[in-house]
């Protein structure tokens, strides 16, 4: 698609009131810088370049999996995680896979419409920085609220070890959400479950 096209297609869509023609000639420059490999960086203001830049590094690294925690070791300036992967269900795939598990009758929903699929207990082994983001489901700051809290890793590290550096709303068996980039997790963040 060429930047002629773009401004084209632009003017057909309804959102064009909501967005002035600097966008789309924003828009434009990056379609065809993508399509001749590269982007243009440095369009308008240097705030506007710093919000976007701290934008992309505020985005979560890697691909995101859902699991359970077994250990979480230190390991000299970093941790290592020993994960066991599951699928988190919703839907229909939660209330079929149930089903065929035997944990609900055909037909029926699952409670609170989630069902975990563990199929295996292997677990893999992942690298875990001391500053990597993790939240804790807590709610101390006021009863009756769910907090997702930060904690550091070393915290997580005590709580997986049984040790009580928070206090948590749930047990850790709610499973976590990790982001991992290759082989080095760059997130946790614990499971509610009613």
């Amino acid at each position: 698609m060429t930047a002629n096209n773009v401004r084209e297609h632009a003017a057909e869509l309804p959102l064009r009131k909501a967005f002035p023609k600097k966008f789309f000639a924003l828009a434009s420059l990056v379609v065809l810088g993508g399509s001749l490999g590269f982007i243009v960086v440095g369009c308008g203001s240097n705030e506007a370049a710093a919000r976007a830049s701290s934008t992309a590094a505020a985005k979560p690294c890697g691909d995101r999996m859902f699991g359970q925690i077994k250990s979480l070791v230190r390991k000299g300036d970093q941790f290592e995680l020993r994960f066991d992967p599951a699928w988190f269900t919703s839907g229909l795939t939660a209330n079929t896979a149930a089903a065929e598990d035997g944990v609900v009758p055909p037909g029926q929903p699952v409670p609170n419409d989630n069902y975990v699929v563990d199929e295996g207990h292997r677990t893999l082994l992942y690298l875990v920085p001391a500053s990597a983001h993790v939240t804790v489901l807590t709610n101390t700051k006021n009863a009756g609220n769910l907090y997702a809290t930060p904690v550091t890793v070393a915290e997580l590290s005590q709580l997986v070890e049984g040790k009580e550096p928070v206090k948590l709303f749930e047990g850790l068996d709610t499973g976590f959400w990790a982001r991992v980039h290759v082989d080095t997790v760059c997130s946790l963040d614990q499971q509610y479950h009613p």
